[in-house]
């Protein structure tokens, strides 16, 4: 098998890169088909997935079983501010990679987000939920989901959400403030919810659904939910240093965002009785206790 992976220099790519390679994740080995795998990273400069007529060359001249495109313009506030960048990365270059797949016949995985829902549920999404993205973020990636859908045979969509592990994240902001002596406290939001999913978990169940040769969109998160504001006192508590930040709990207005309730369910995994990510407490002590 052998399996390209664009946005190699980000932090899921580097992840996805490290454990193809490595043969294991934290979860354990690899399946089977995907230890002897051929992976074929790269990024910019050598390839601008922006660009139809360099993808289109790259591709034929590789001829890939799967292309796993980690790419994403992931910044919501850059997105609203520069909504051309937002298209071009997270609409237009899935496109280029959807076309460039299926004149192979090549397997495709796109990752996408909570974010292509409405913010204001009172009950987790599952697959057949009907999106309703409101940000230009959500929107710009529904807009990649849909050219993906349409446009390559054989895809699969990850959904995901509040995803730690791959560096900058919401695990290391809340670690790096308690560290901070400068920094004695900590605004974070109560009224924002949705599932911490770990890195490994993420990748573990899409490198499950590639073995598995599974099509479609999926979920993925860690099982449960909680607020930011939970999720914070999580963290510090993990790390044994609640005494050394002090939580602020606000509303999402007060930070210049709105509430959400963005929860996602695992609902084809289910269907197709396979390995469930893991509670999303469990996943997180580990995953701390891992960097001490």
């Amino acid at each position: 098998m052998k399996i390209i992976v664009t946005g190699c220099k980000g932090q899921l790519g580097t992840e996805i890169i490290k454990q193809l390679r490595e043969g294991r994740s934290e979860l354990g080995p690899l399946p089977e088909k995907l230890m002897n795998a051929t992976v074929i990273p790269v990024d910019l400069p050598e390839l601008d997935i922006t660009n139809y007529k360099m993808v289109d060359d790259f591709i034929r001249r590789q001829r890939p079983d799967v292309i796993i495109n980690c790419t994403g313009f992931n910044d919501e506030d850059g997105c609203e501010t520069d909504p051309d960048r937002a298209y071009r990365v997270n609409a237009l270059a899935p496109r280029n990679l959807a076309l460039a797949a299926d004149a192979l016949g090549a397997k495709m995985v796109q990752f996408s987000t909570d974010d292509v829902f409405a913010k204001a549920s009172h009950h987790p999404y599952n697959e057949f939920d009907a999106p309703a993205p409101e940000s230009l973020y959500g929107k710009s990636k529904l807009a990649g989901e849909e050219f993906v859908r349409t446009l390559c045979h054989r895809y699969l969509i990850v959904r995901s959400a509040w995803v730690y592990g791959i560096g900058r994240d919401f695990v290391s902001t809340v670690l790096n403030a308690a560290a901070d002596p400068t920094c004695p406290w900590l605004a974070v939001p109560t009224d924002r919810f949705a599932s911490p999913t770990s890195a490994d978990d993420l990748t573990a169940a899409v490198e499950q659904l590639i073995d598995h040769d599974t099509l479609g969109i999926y979920h993925i998160v860690c099982q449960g939910c909680c607020s930011r504001y939970d999720f914070a006192q999580a963290i510090l508590k993990a790390a044994h240093m609640e005494d050394k930040l002090e939580l602020h709990p606000i509303r999402a207005a007060d930070a210049g965002s709105t509430p959400s309730y963005t929860v996602l369910d695992n609902l084809m995994l289910r269907l197709d009785n396979l390995p469930q990510p893991r509670p999303w407490k469990e996943a997180l002590n580990e995953y701390i206790n891992s960097l001490q």
